[in-house]
């Protein structure tokens, strides 16, 4: 199975810059989004031998997440259930037979780290959330997770060292997520790959000097890991600041 995920920084801005190219050459089994920054409504795609499904946030032009799935789930849920978080669109979890698949926007910290307080209420709500689900199935989870978990997953860490997405607190609750029994599906077949990045500012020319962040993720629960193909990154591929990534995944 073939899955990808995309944070594309606006959907409508990026359909105008060939996302359904992208989309149809791609041909995932589940395509995820992240940051759709739109309203029920406001955009029709026609995917043909795809379900869609939107979690919208209620702020306009602000978070949301998509998947567009070739099989159709037992079981859709938007949110984790929890009142305090799902009023932005973050979550959208497919239950299927064999396991749990979930698209999550993580918030950012923001400048100043005017959100890390929240942020960290975020982290260990979601992480209650995925270790109940994978009580009963194996999860995998996607989506921008706003931390470069790891030096070697930005090109400055000792300039952006407390910065939002690579602060001690943000990478340490990356840290947990992986001490309870989930893997980094990028890093258990790159371990010590450096330049890989999937973020990049739009200013100072970063893109086109690597100057990026890996903070989007496949995560997946260790007991199906060696299911796991292959983790990339497609930094080929242009639309947003952020680039699609894909796991390759025999289930």
């Amino acid at each position: 199975m073939k899955f990808i995920s995309w944070n594309v920084n606006g959907l409508r801005a990026c359909v105008g810059k060939n996302f359904m190219e992208y989309f149809t050459e791609a041909d995932a089994d589940l395509f995820c989004l992240q940051e759709t920054k739109m309203q029920a409504g406001q955009l029709e795609l026609d995917t043909p031998g795809y379900h869609q499904y939107f979690n919208y946030a209620e702020k306009k032009g602000y978070s949301g997440t998509a998947i567009f799935a070739k099989e159709e789930p037992i079981n859709v849920t938007y949110g984790i259930g929890v009142e305090e978080h799902d009023h932005e669109g973050r979550v959208i979890t497919l239950e299927y037979p064999e396991f749990y698949f979930i698209t999550v926007y993580v918030p950012n910290s923001q400048d100043g780290l005017k959100r890390l307080d929240y942020r960290m209420r975020w982290e260990d709500d979601f992480l209650k959330y995925i270790k109940k689900l994978d009580k009963k199935k194996p999860v995998i989870y996607c989506g921008d997770l706003n931390v470069a978990h790891k030096s070697i997953d930005l090109k400055n860490p000792t300039t952006n060292h407390e910065n939002a997405g690579f602060t001690d607190e943000e990478r340490g609750k990356f840290s947990e997520v992986l001490k309870a029994g989930f893997v980094d599906s990028f890093r258990y077949f790159y371990p010590d790959l450096e330049g890989a990045y999937s973020w990049w500012s739009y200013r100072m020319k970063a893109r086109e000097r690597n100057t990026g962040w890996r903070i989007d993720y496949f995560v997946v629960s260790d007991r199906i890991k060696d299911k796991m193909k292959d983790a990339k990154i497609h930094n080929e591929v242009f639309g947003s600041d952020h680039c699609p990534i894909e796991l390759e995944i025999e289930l």
